[in-house]
């Protein structure tokens, strides 16, 4: 029997966990850890509220969680409830699929202003994230800038957008809907330090601006390269280049008072104000023949009570394990960390690709780990875990109390959405004890 832990129940965790039973059969016990409570990492609390297919693939790892060889270990916290030693010492491997959920700084003049936030915890208070369901983000208005030319940076400028009746049938949370609707934000700027070429943004995400009820994005031509060097780009960044040029031809739409300004070839060289955020100052850029922008000297303000940054994220470290501070993952050696610890995802390869691309990342660790272990080591595994967590008193939440939570959850609903997540652990463990 071979037995592996995974840390972190998210996209990369569970299809570690499902890439383990097609390769060892039923001759394999996997136990996914989470420091949270309920499932699902970025699934859960990274992707947009109103992307709900794309929450859809949850069902797949509910399948992988509900079967008789893997177990989701909830509420506990590696690092300060056990060891990754501890653990090293019980599994045959130890997975770290922690993902990246902390932001990249933004290494600016006064970034540590009031109204300056990452998107990490941004996009985690609207989706119900218990660490940031307490932000309180200044939304007085009327300007907000959201710093990133990729997928993220568009999630947040259209969640700022949206109507309240354009949230029906997402899982927004309820706290940041009533706050959302009471924001006074009419003008969106996304800055971009770079050019509509070298955008990171996908074609669905970008169409979905210009469906808005109130908001219109809106490109400045000159800003835009010659049409006929878009024969160079992928079809997809081609795409995404196209619906740019739609932007920039539409007419003003006097129907629509919130604006989404692209601001290209644009970087924040610093946040001023008394107190709080009131402006960012932006150097114009230029890019050299390689591509890479350099600023020109010329500077201009954008007046803003809030700053998003969607610049990045960095996987947290964990006592123990080889970091590596420059990329903000863990060290590694194509996956491999240390003897027995293996890395996977965001946390091996840093924050690129989709969702799906975790699954041949988990598929290709597990080829991994079974080269190095074979047929298991003779470690106690699961029973040993047990012991060691109730000698220690922590309380562990299963699948089926997870169930519980995602019951009551749905039960408190609000018409026409889906479900309404509880932000607070100590809510959660409350249900999940029958309370």
């Amino acid at each position: 029997m071979r037995h592996i832990a995974v840390i972190g129940s998210g996209p990369a965790g569970y299809y570690t966990a499902e890439a383990c039973q097609k390769t060892f059969g039923e001759d394999v016990r996997v136990d996914v850890i989470d420091r949270l409570p309920v499932p699902y990492g970025l699934i859960r609390t990274g992707v947009a509220p109103d992307h709900q297919s794309i929450k859809g693939v949850s069902r797949r790892y509910e399948a992988v969680a509900l079967s008789e060889n893997v177990r989701f270990v909830g509420n506990v916290t590696v690092g300060e409830d056990l060891t990754v030693d501890e653990l090293r010492g019980l599994y045959d491997a130890v997975v770290l699929a922690t993902g990246a959920p902390l932001d990249r700084p933004l290494e600016v003049p006064g970034a540590d202003l009031p109204g300056v936030v990452g998107s990490a915890a941004f996009v985690g208070w609207y989706n119900g994230h218990p660490d940031f369901a307490g932000l309180d983000p200044l939304l007085h208005g009327p300007g907000a800038v959201v710093i990133g030319n990729g997928n993220v940076a568009l999630d947040v400028a259209r969640i700022l957008a949206k109507t309240e009746g354009e949230f029906r049938g997402s899982d927004i949370v309820r706290h940041a809907l009533e706050t959302l609707q009471q924001a006074r934000i009419e003008t969106i700027t996304i800055l971009g330090r770079r050019g509509p070429h070298q955008i990171a943004m996908t074609p669905k995400e970008l169409g979905e601006l210009g469906e808005l009820q109130r908001a219109q994005p809106i490109v400045d031509p000159a800003d835009m390269p010659e049409e006929l060097d878009d024969a160079m780009l992928e079809p997809g960044q081609r795409k995404s280049v196209t619906h740019l040029r739609a932007f920039a031809a539409a007419p003003s739409d006097p129907r629509k008072n919130v604006h989404i300004i692209f601001d290209f070839f644009a970087m924040p060289v610093a946040i001023e104000g008394e107190g709080k955020v009131e402006r960012v100052i932006v150097e114009r850029t230029a890019l050299d023949a390689s591509g890479r922008a350099s600023g020109t000297g010329e500077t201009y303000a954008i007046p803003a009570s809030l700053v998003v940054s969607c610049i990045g994220y960095r996987t947290p470290p964990i006592p123990g394990v080889p970091y590596d501070e420059t990329a903000g993952r863990f060290a590694n050696d194509e996956g491999r960390v240390l003897p027995g610890l293996y890395a996977v995802g965001w946390a091996r390869r840093g924050p690129t690709g989709t969702i799906g691309t975790n699954r041949p990342d988990g598929i290709g660790i597990v080829e991994k780990i079974a080269a190095d272990i074979g047929s298991g080591s003779g470690k106690q595994g699961r029973p040993a875990l047990d012991a060691l967590l109730a000698a220690r008193g922590v309380e562990v939440v299963t699948f089926r109390d997870w169930q519980k939570i995602e019951a009551a959850e749905v039960a408190a609903a609000r018409e026409g959405s889906p479900r309404e997540k509880f932000t607070s652990v100590a809510a959660a463990l409350g249900v999940a004890r029958g309370g």
